[in-house]
């Protein structure tokens, strides 16, 4: 997954574009990649602005006070990391999984990934360890603001494929739980409990 860090990037907007989006005075948005787009927005539409600004405001204005908005000819460059919690709330619902909370990641976005995880602690793997495969293995966005010092971190993760992500997450707590099963005498089968002995047979992990 790329990430895409507020507190550095710089998104690039059409003039002509956004110019037209406030003027039309309907809801809209603007992705990450300086595409303006408009409601009802789709699963890969991750914003950092949605809103109906007043058609009669400055275009620099438009965005509110906490968009750092400069006008370069055509384009329109724009900082929003200060309107951070914002971007939270409007992109959360369409998140593969959601990191801007101090207890970090609970939960997936799919009923069959969510499964995938609740089964998954029953051996000791955490979502957060789910996360960092989702990261390294599948190709997606993780929008975030980080900065070094002090070390700050907030993102929402969002993976291209959920399909390819479910099955690389059911085979990576596969394979470690089979691991697990042959190797460490705490998960021996004949030691199995009930809830532990269920998710390995919802992994295939054992016969």
């Amino acid at each position: 997954m790329k990430k895409f860090n507020l507190f550095i990037e710089i998104v690039v907007a059409k003039r002509g574009d956004l110019q037209e989006a406030i003027n039309s005075s309907k809801h809209f948005g603007i992705d990450i990649e300086g595409k303006v787009c408009y409601e009802p927005f789709i699963i890969h539409d991750i914003l950092i602005y949605k809103g109906m600004p007043d058609s009669v405001t400055p275009i620099e204005l438009a965005l509110g006070k906490n968009y750092q908005v400069v006008l370069d000819n055509e384009r329109v460059l724009i900082k929003a990391f200060s309107n951070w919690q914002e971007i939270i709330g409007f992109n959360a619902q369409r998140a593969t999984y959601n990191d801007t909370t101090s207890d970090g990641v609970d939960e997936l976005c799919t009923k069959e990934m969510e499964s995938i995880g609740w089964h998954a602690s029953e051996f000791g793997i955490t979502y957060r360890t789910l996360v960092d495969v989702l990261e390294q293995m599948c190709e997606g966005t993780l929008i975030c603001i980080e900065q070094e010092e002090p070390y700050q971190f907030s993102g929402l993760g969002f993976v291209n494929n959920l399909d390819e992500a479910r099955d690389v997450l059911f085979e990576f707590c596969q394979k470690e739980i089979k691991k697990l099963i042959a190797e460490n005498e705490d998960y021996r089968e004949d030691k199995l409990s009930d809830d532990e002995r269920e998710a390995a047979e919802f992994f295939k992990a054992i016969a």
